[in-house]
């Protein structure tokens, strides 16, 4: 049949077109911006998928964040230990030259002084801080802080590393109940003995084998993240990002048949001039 009104060829070369137009712009945009996603309409229940990724991802680089300045105050209370462990060794050679037989009284005097001036080097180490965060406690027992390792933060079922706050003034605390970090003067010979600042020394030591096992604790979770965050980024890319060879065969694809619906849509509006030729 041949008619004037109606070009039914037309309107359907037309609507190829529309369709396959709208399919290249769709895969020029795709490649243009990288991403497959582009509006909610694309893929509704993917983009709330990426979303939720996404908040992870932030979420799991900022905890990472914390675990690493956790681990710069662990090694800065570290410094300060490694610094008072050789003013203790200092200390108990000090003592050791104080019972030899041989020195009189000024020279234990002069020792003395030197002993004196390391007290108040500890009184100083024990205020340490780290970005206004004491590295110590003034209390007989370790006071504790809590660092969370996973992007779910604080919560029930939360994992977490217990960073200690030190109980440094007991460690120097001898037996005696000598305050080696007081500001309060005491004799070198009737205020310690070896046996006294020998445990001072081990006490240091200890608090030195937790700080490393703390240290390595969060240096482990530091790895975990990494690995999490890596894991993470590739479910995410595969639910947002284009995939650039299967896209760029798609555009190719649309960029054809575009051109060719359109070479075919003004082939289609041709017919009706066979119309014209039949009234002449």
């Amino acid at each position: 049949m041949i008619s004037v009104n109606t070009n039914s060829a037309a309107t359907t070369a037309s609507f190829n077109l529309s369709n396959s137009n709208a399919m290249l712009r769709k895969s020029l945009g795709r490649l243009s911006s990288g991403n497959r996603i582009a509006s909610p309409a694309d893929d509704a229940g993917g983009l709330a998928v990426s979303m939720k990724l996404t908040a992870a991802l932030n979420r799991t680089d900022a905890v990472s964040r914390n675990v690493d300045n956790a681990v710069s105050l662990l090694q800065t209370q570290d410094g300060a230990l490694k610094t008072a462990a050789s003013i203790a060794d200092r200390m108990s050679e000090l003592r050791t030259m104080a019972a030899d037989v041989t020195k009189n009284s000024s020279d234990i005097s002069n020792y003395d002084t030197e002993f004196q001036q390391l007290k108040s080097q500890l009184g100083n180490l024990s205020s340490e801080q780290f970005n206004g965060v004491s590295l110590f406690t003034a209390a007989a027992a370790a006071t504790t802080l809590t660092v969370y390792t996973s992007e779910k933060g604080a919560g029930a079922s939360t994992v977490k590393v217990d960073v200690s706050q030190s109980a440094f003034k007991t460690a120097f605390t001898t037996t005696g109940g000598a305050d080696l970090t007081g500001s309060v003067t005491a004799s070198l010979l009737t205020a310690t003995t070896v046996a006294d600042l020998t445990t001072v020394i081990e006490n240091v030591a200890t608090l030195r084998a937790a700080n490393g096992a703390q240290m390595n604790r969060l240096q482990f979770s530091s790895d975990q993240l990494s690995a999490n965050k890596t894991n993470l980024e590739a479910a995410n890319s595969r639910i947002k990002d284009t995939d650039i060879a299967a896209e760029s065969t798609a555009y190719a694809k649309y960029n054809i048949l575009v051109q060719s619906g359109a070479s075919m849509l003004a082939q289609a509006n041709s017919l009706s001039n066979v119309a014209l030729t039949l009234l002449q």
